[in-house]
């Protein structure tokens, strides 16, 4: 009897593989996958080319002195985009490569186009974000008021988000708050998949120690407080959490802070000069620099090991799209102090696997992260109860697997 045959997985991503890592190196692993990749030509230089039978990397066309209206700005880039992925669909094509089935991360619109060169091929978009002018991030922080023309902006730049989605056969959301944001007529397109946890790298260790650059070593017996962001913003509560660690280390003399994250924006507004939002924040505060330690950006193996080493893991969100940090915390067992924002209370039940402040109170987060040390044993049960939650709902197989019954679903109606 011959065997199946391979089927072709494609998957379009401007930063793969993104959402799609622990999905990508399962199916690379099964002689019945063929994985193929198209991303950003930025993004394959750090890209392991080992995943894929074939990676493609895209380079959309510059602007030029074309004069765009402001609110179409990023549609236009999308619609760039596209076309450059669309000539890779199409040189595919033409080498008669042919995916039985396709996933996209709609963000970026670089699938706009895919049916036009696989109308057959069933296309899984991954929707991320849907933007408001209210109620969610924009107008979240006072100290960022939506202007109407910005309202408008963010109005306009759903069109070619929902463009997109009306190109694919189903949608993909990692939670429920996120999917709430999308109009309700989507509802029975969108299925709730969070990526997952690999809770086998994710995981507590108590002998865990690390030495900080100055030569101190710091081991679970030390009172430690991590903070971590892509970049250190508003959009995470930096300029909160600055406030909050200068009460907290006039209180407590004994106490480290490690902080990682770099002095870019991911989504926040960019300030004037050049300046980052570390440099700004740290002119309104006094903190001793042998007990707050900035690492900038670091390796995900040091990552996941300051918050193996952490006491109180600390997380604020605006409310948008969750950090993966914040789900690898609860994996390792860290007690966290979060913001009581929608996306964390998809995953946080307050005093049961962690505990909750309000975003903009830092008085209240340095007397949360007295509470917990001085009642440490106490409190132990909030980090075993997080590493509980993600053992039960959130573990990587759980999400492949979820994947896998929809791409059973959609090849075989194809095939039909």
């Amino acid at each position: 009897m011959s065997s199946p045959k391979a089927l072709n997985i494609l998957f379009i991503h401007y930063d793969l593989p993104g959402q799609f890592l622990h999905l990508i190196r399962y199916l690379s692993k099964q002689p019945h996958y063929n994985v193929y990749g198209i991303c950003h030509k930025h993004t394959l230089k750090t890209s392991d080319s080992s995943l894929y039978k074939k990676l493609y990397g895209y380079q959309e066309k510059e602007i030029g002195s074309i004069s765009t209206h402001h609110y179409v700005t990023d549609i236009q880039r999308c619609v760039l985009r596209a076309q450059a992925v669309m000539e890779i669909l199409q040189h595919c094509l033409n080498q008669q490569i042919n995916f039985d089935l396709a996933l996209s991360h709609t963000g970026w619109g670089e699938a706009l186009y895919f049916k036009d060169v696989y109308p057959e091929t069933p296309l899984i978009g991954y929707v991320e974000f849907f933007f408001h002018a209210k109620d969610a991030d924009a107008g979240f922080d006072p100290a960022y008021p939506v202007s109407k023309d910005q309202s408008l902006q963010i109005k306009t730049l759903n069109s070619q988000l929902l463009l997109g989605m009306n190109e694919c056969d189903t949608l993909v959301t990692p939670t429920p708050w996120q999917k709430s944001l999308f109009p309700s007529l989507w509802d029975s397109k969108i299925k709730v998949i969070h990526e997952g946890v690999d809770i086998d790298i994710c995981k507590p260790y108590e002998n865990v120690f690390f030495t900080l650059p100055n030569g101190t070593q710091l081991t679970r017996k030390d009172e430690i407080i991590t903070y971590t962001s892509r970049n250190l913003e508003p959009y995470r509560g930096f300029p909160t959490f600055i406030k909050a660690i200068e009460k907290i280390c006039r209180r407590r003399p004994n106490c480290h802070i490690i902080i990682t994250g770099g002095d870019d924006v991911s989504y926040s507004k960019k300030l004037p000069n050049g300046e980052c939002y570390r440099e700004a924040c740290l002119k309104s505060v006094s903190l001793p620099p042998q007990r707050v330690h900035f690492l900038g950006k670091v390796p995900y193996s040091t990552h996941i090991q300051l918050l193996q080493l952490s006491s109180i893991h600390i997380y604020l969100t605006y409310p948008f799209v969750l950090s993966w940090s914040f789900v690898e915390a609860m994996a390792c067992g860290c007690i966290i102090i979060a913001s009581d924002t929608q996306p964390v209370m998809d995953f946080l039940e307050p005093d049961i696997n962690g505990i909750t402040v309000n975003f903009f109170d830092d008085e209240q987060i340095a007397d949360k992260v007295d509470d917990v040390f001085n009642h440490l044993q106490r409190k132990k049960h909030l980090g075993l109860a997080a590493r509980k939650k993600i053992e039960q709902y959130y573990q990587h197989h759980f999400s492949i697997n979820h994947y896998l019954h929809l791409f059973e679903q959609l090849t075989t109606t194809q095939h039909a």
